[in-house]
């Protein structure tokens, strides 16, 4: 399995504000990319596998609605998770 409790909990606490704080915005983009660079590479290998393709067009969608939510609320939080992730809009 490529994602253990062990990785998301160090996901949260880099990102979020602890560990166990999981429903932070930051922490949930984190926890997003990590898992969407995983789908990238694992569609370079399997160009065919539609249904992971599906769901990682989902989980880009979720990302994005996290981030203009934190656009929106605070933007100094927002261009930290950007730069920090390296993410590019």
């Amino acid at each position: 399995m490529y994602l253990t409790s062990e990785k998301k909990a160090e996901i949260f606490k880099k990102h979020g504000k602890s560990a166990t704080n999981t429903g932070s915005a930051e922490g949930q983009v984190a926890l997003f990319t990590y898992r969407i660079n995983h789908l990238t590479e694992h569609l370079k290998k399997n160009r065919k596998d539609f249904g992971t393709e599906k769901a990682l067009v989902d989980l880009v969608g979720k990302r994005r609605k996290i981030l203009n939510y934190l656009k929106n609320k605070d933007i100094t939080r927002y261009r930290a998770i950007i730069a920090d992730l390296g993410i590019r809009k």
